[in-house]
C-alpha cells in the first residue's frame, strides 16, 4: 500500500506573478501564459461589476427616453403591447410614465447595487413583457414569421443576451464571486454542493 503523501507535506508553488523576478519565466511562452492569467484574473475581479454597471446604464439610458415622447422607437410598440394586455385600459398618455419610471428604478438599482434583489425581479418581469410582441404582433416583429425578425425583433430578441447579464449578476446576490482558477472553482463547486446537500436536507444555512 503506498503512502499518499498528505496536503502538508506537498510543496506550496506561489502564483507566477509572486515568484521573485529570477524565478519568473523569461521565454516569449511562458511571458505571454504569465499576462494571460493575471488578465483573466483581472476579468474574474471586476468583469460581474462591469457587467452589473453596463446592464444599469442601458436601462437607465432607455428609461430616460421614455419620459420624452416619440424620442424613444421601442415606445409605440410597449405601448401598444401594454394595451392590449390591459383590453385597453391603460393608454399611452399612462403607461409610457410607468415604464420609463420603471426601467430608471432598474437602471438605478444595478448602478447603485442597492436592492439588488427586488432589482433583478422588476428586470425579469419588465423582460418578460419585451417579448410579448413577437406573440401579439408578429407580422410587425419579422419578414418571415418565426424565422426572419425585422429591425423591431430583433431590438426585442436581443434582450435574451440582456435575461443572460441579470442572471449572471443574480448569482452574485448571496456574496457568490467568479473565480478564475480552475482548481480553485473545481473545490468551490464540491464545497457548493455539499452546502445545497445540506440546505435540501436540513432546511437551514450550513
Amino acid at each position: 500500500m503506498r503512502n499518499t503523501p498528505s496536503i502538508k507535506s506537498l510543496p506550496l508553488v506561489p502564483p507566477p506573478d509572486l515568484l521573485p523576478l529570477e524565478d519568473r519565466p523569461t521565454d516569449l511562452g511562458g511571458r505571454l501564459n504569465m499576462w494571460e492569467a493575471n488578465l483573466v484574473c483581472w476579468w474574474a475581479r471586476h468583469g460581474i461589476t462591469l457587467l452589473r454597471l453596463s446592464l444599469g446604464l442601458i436601462f437607465f439610458w432607455f428609461g430616460v427616453q421614455k419620459f420624452f415622447p416619440g424620442l424613444s422607437s421601442a415606445e409605440a410598440l410597449a405601448t401598444r403591447t401594454i394595451s392590449f394586455l390591459t383590453f385597453g385600459w391603460v393608454p399611452p398618455q399612462v403607461s409610457l410614465p410607468v415604464l420609463a419610471t420603471w426601467e430608471c428604478a432598474i437602471g438605478l438599482g444595478l448602478l447603485t447595487g442597492r436592492l439588488l434583489r427586488l432589482t433583478l425581479v422588476l428586470l425579469f418581469v419588465q423582460m418578460a413583457g419585451t417579448f410579448l410582441p413577437l406573440l401579439f404582433f408578429p407580422h410587425e416583429t419579422f419578414k418571415i414569421v418565426p424565422l426572419v425578425p425585422n429591425l423591431e425583433g430583433q431590438y426585442i430578441l436581443k434582450n435574451l443576451v440582456l435575461v443572460s447579464a441579470a442572471l449572471v449578476v443574480g448569482a452574485t446576490t448571496r456574496g457568490g464571486r467568479l473565480i478564475a482558477d480552475g482548481k480553485a472553482a473545481q473545490t468551490a463547486e464540491r464545497t457548493q454542493a455539499l452546502h445545497q446537500r445540506f440546505r435540501r436536507r436540513f432546511r437551514r444555512e450550513p
